[in-house]
């Protein structure tokens, strides 16, 4: 999977909100979520917000797609920091 200039690689897309990994982030282990102008850190484990904000309907559909893929999220962690390219995660339906 590519990724941009930032070293930002795409996971999944759904409702207008894009899901990412950076390979050179630091613990705790999470995703950033995207939705508009707004941008959150996402923790893997907790699902909790590290940073950032979200709208609360962008929030939701979120968490709901991280607790369905939380193991597949998790191994593009790990993917990550063995240098890797995180691989897509389905969207939510």
């Amino acid at each position: 999977m590519a990724r941009d200039e930032r070293g930002r690689v795409p996971v999944s897309e759904f409702y207008g909100i894009a899901i990412a990994m950076y390979q050179t982030d630091r613990a705790p282990a999470h995703f950033h979520a995207r939705y508009e102008q707004h941008e959150a850190l996402i923790a893997i484990d907790t699902l909790e917000l590290v940073d950032g904000w979200l709208p609360r309907r962008a929030f939701a559909l979120v968490l709901e797609w991280a607790a369905q893929h939380r193991a597949e999220i998790r191994a593009n962690w790990d993917r990550a920091r063995q240098g890797l390219s995180p691989e897509r995660v389905v969207p939510l339906e």
